[in-house]
């Protein structure tokens, strides 16, 4: 767990109220992300940061006199006025801080969420962090300016699992559905976002803005073969919100200035590189591996390895001939048919793609309905809920 969540369960688990300062939304060139926060505990003891140093001096006496109050706050900080440089932020950007107490009365769901936390399980905290229908109106874009939180469902949390399950409730069944479905999203992504929403769930309302805490690291998508499309692929992945990493064996052509949009460019034999990922416990169930390689000495190691680690997507790209043939290698080392059908040969959705742009999009395609169980079907042609 990072640094301010032990320490809240700390406090949390001797009943000691903190305050705690969460930086909930950003605009321009501010220092800190969504999630990044700060506690000031009963002793006036203080854990993490929100902006490194611009305004945690005002937050400190905010944080504590929330965590006295009880009543909550939603500060904006920025430039905008005269008083910037008291109160706000030299470095042109704007933030948003939600400022609570948490105690065991305020966050009954803290333990269940820091043991996921510190299992590694992902886990999304939605919390109401402004309600107008309550009279509380978001900040004004003023340095320092605040709103007092009103009644109604400001505070109000729930805790989502990325597969099933979810504790505590946003005040009607429709909303908790809606924000269910979007949390799972993020924590898929391994997103934190500020989504508005009507009060009985209405995507296309802004009564309340909730605040969605994904505690996950971002997913994974590994591109062997370092050619054209893997290119194309790899900024399809980060896009999506994946950790893209593009792996070759062949070092004159897996270079950083061929693939800027992956997070690591790795020379190393697929599925060498693929076992070690894999015994040193860095691949997880969300996982996704785009064989991209066009050769046997590639593939066919690669994909034994693959399909038979619990990962969300195998695909391998090649025409019909390759695909039988690789499939024919692949059995005599010992790949069952089980195994086999988690295989996606070749490559992608059939959308008429040509190009390596065209390819990623198909190819993406094919992860997120994976993902969602979608059907690929045009959504012109079915009935019935769009979100599975």
């Amino acid at each position: 767990m990072d640094e301010v969540l032990t320490a809240l369960r700390k406090r949390w688990d001797a009943s000691e109220p903190a305050g705690l300062a969460t930086v909930v939304a950003t605009w321009h060139s501010a220092p800190r992300q969504p999630g990044a926060a700060m506690l000031v505990a009963a002793d006036g003891t203080v854990t993490g940061s929100v902006s490194g140093g611009c305004v945690e001096g005002d937050l400190y006496e905010v944080a504590g006199e929330v965590r006295d109050t009880g009543t909550p706050l939603l500060r904006r900080y920025g430039v905008s006025d005269d008083e910037a440089f008291a109160v706000g932020l030299t470095c042109g950007g704007i933030l948003d801080v939600y400022v609570e107490r948490v105690d065991t009365a305020t966050y009954p769901e803290l333990a269940e969420v820091t043991d996921a936390v510190a299992a590694g399980q992902p886990v999304a905290v939605c919390t109401v962090v402004a309600d107008r229908c309550a009279g509380a109106a978001l900040p004004v874009d003023r340095a320092g300016a605040a709103t007092a939180v009103a009644a109604g469902r400001v505070g109000r949390r729930l805790v989502v699992h990325p597969a099933a399950g979810r504790t505590g409730t946003l005040g009607s069944a429709r909303l908790d559905d809606a924000v269910t479905d979007d949390a799972r999203g993020l924590l898929a992504a391994g997103r934190t976002a500020t989504l508005a929403y009507g009060h009985d769930g209405e995507r296309r309302g802004d009564d309340l803005a909730v605040f969605v805490a994904a505690y996950a690291p971002r997913p994974r998508m590994i591109v062997f073969g370092a050619i054209d499309f893997a290119a194309a692929v790899a900024r399809a992945g980060s896009f999506l919100g994946y950790r893209v990493t593009v792996c070759d064996a062949r070092p004159v052509f897996a270079t950083r200035a061929r693939f800027p949009e992956a997070d690591e460019v790795v020379v190393d034999w697929p599925h060498r590189y693929l076992a070690g990922e894999a015994d040193a416990d860095r691949l997880d169930a969300r996982t996704v591996v785009c064989v991209l390689t066009h050769d046997p000495k590639f593939d066919v190691p690669v994909l034994t390895v693959a399909l038979r680690l619990p990962l969300a997507y195998v695909g391998a790209m090649g025409s019909r001939r390759t695909h039988d043939d690789r499939l024919a290698r692949l059995r005599e080392v010992g790949v069952t048919d089980d195994e086999l059908a988690r295989l996606a040969s070749p490559i992608g959705l059939d959308i008429g793609a040509r190009t390596p742009e065209e390819t990623a999009v198909s190819v993406a395609a094919e992860i997120v309905s994976r993902r969602w169980h979608g059907t690929g079907t045009p959504l012109s042609a079915t009935a019935g809920r769009i979100h599975h």
